[in-house]
């Protein structure tokens, strides 16, 4: 990854997916070890954020691969309160989104594909479009 790219811009694209989704309150880049990269948050610890969405995109993967069902996209944890959602961005990057329990989660999907597919040109992961 690079380290090119102003925090700034990447948490601006973070605003811009809470602003199309509805129900997003909070969302972190990580590496896929751990690491925080940007944050959108309030009222998570965003390191600890990190930390654990990369433990769950890692399990995500590890199950991905012990049935076979192909390359991991997200992993989805819904809750009594709400969701946690860890996009995978390559192989080396994740976007965890917490969300309310009124979170679009269709459009979600819908939506982050181009975030992650941006967020990976920025963090030069992925060649620019």
């Amino acid at each position: 990854m690079t380290s090119q790219t102003p925090a700034a811009v990447l948490v601006g694209e973070l605003q811009s997916l809470r602003d199309r989704v509805m129900g997003i309150s909070e969302s972190v880049i990580s590496t896929a070890d751990g690491l925080l990269v940007a944050a959108d948050t309030a009222g998570v610890h965003p390191e600890s954020a990190s930390a654990l969405s990369a433990a769950m995109l890692g399990l995500g993967r590890r199950t991905a691969a012990e049935f076979g069902v192909g390359g991991l996209r997200d992993v989805v944890t819904r809750c009594s309160g709400g969701y946690v959602v860890v996009l995978a961005i390559g192989d080396q990057a994740l976007l965890m989104v917490l969300g309310d329990e009124g979170l679009d989660i269709a459009g979600l999907h819908r939506e982050s594909a181009a975030t992650v597919r941006r967020l990976g040109e920025l963090l030069g992961l992925v060649p620019a479009a």
